[in-house]
């Protein structure tokens, strides 16, 4: 099978399937695993060049509705009449669920089963640890600063929270993104503040652009290092790589 991704959380599954071997072309933001850097790319995810997927012949694209503006890659793929399937994943049930209907479309089943398993079997090692968990702290995240954007209930950060001992400030809101401002996170008076701002790398981060923000002193903090900066390779995109970043989450918040 030759296969094309077009984001970086299908590249993942594909790696969590143990099927990278196949893939024959990617997004421009597809960086893990290191592999796939020498594949051919395709362009950025939101302005997929379908000339090239074209020439490439793959059996299969692995096509996303994961950020908005991707339809147009998906009636593009429909028009040309090239073989694809589309993953969208909203939780982690879902992203076990994409894990398996990959395998199965690639010829993989078994593979896919086994994926579930390991899945399902860390995601409960590290949610077993946090039913032991006697206070849960409170979780702001970040995902954009100007206009704040902060994932809600219907989102896997919300469940990665959850699952690590802690609770998600706005677990209350009923979506999957929240536009927002700073004066109604300060209301809730999270415990943590942790930044992972879609697609911009850790390192051009800084811990200041949250405490010069207004009223930041009300929240109380000892330290600044109530505030994380994390990856958003880990947090924001919706692959089993969200597992790495669970784990990571409980070290932070628990020690």
């Amino acid at each position: 099978m030759r296969v094309v991704s077009l984001c970086p959380s299908n590249t993942e599954i594909m790696e969590y399937l143990g099927l990278t071997h196949l893939l024959i072309g990617v997004d421009d933001y597809s960086d893990w695993p290191s592999s796939v850097k020498n594949l051919p790319k395709l362009g950025p995810d939101l302005s997929i060049n379908m000339d090239l997927v074209e020439q490439l012949e793959p059996d299969m694209v692995l096509a996303s509705l994961s950020v908005p503006g991707m339809e147009k890659n998906v009636e593009s793929l429909k028009e040309r009449g090239i073989p694809h399937i589309v993953l969208n994943p909203q939780s982690l049930k879902e992203i076990e669920r994409d894990l398996l209907r990959t395998a199965e479309v690639l010829g993989e089943r078994e593979r896919g089963l086994n994926a579930v398993e390991q899945f399902r079997a860390r995601l409960e090692q590290v949610k077993q640890r946090a039913v032991k968990v006697e206070h849960y702290p409170s979780l702001y995240w970040e995902w954009w600063p100007k206009p704040i954007f902060t994932p809600g209930k219907i989102n896997w950060l919300t469940e990665i929270s959850e699952a690590a001992g802690a609770v998600n400030i706005f677990q209350d809101v009923e979506l999957a993104s929240v536009q927002t401002d700073w004066e109604d996170v300060l209301r809730r008076k999270p415990d943590y503040i942790c930044l992972a701002w879609v697609g911009v790398r850790k390192e051009k981060v800084q811990k200041s652009i949250v405490t010069k923000r207004a009223g930041y002193d009300s929240l109380g903090y000892p330290s600044d290092e109530r505030i994380f900066i994390l990856e958003e390779e880990l947090y924001c995109r919706p692959s089993p790589r969200l597992l790495e970043g669970l784990e990571k989450l409980v070290k932070l918040i628990h020690g």
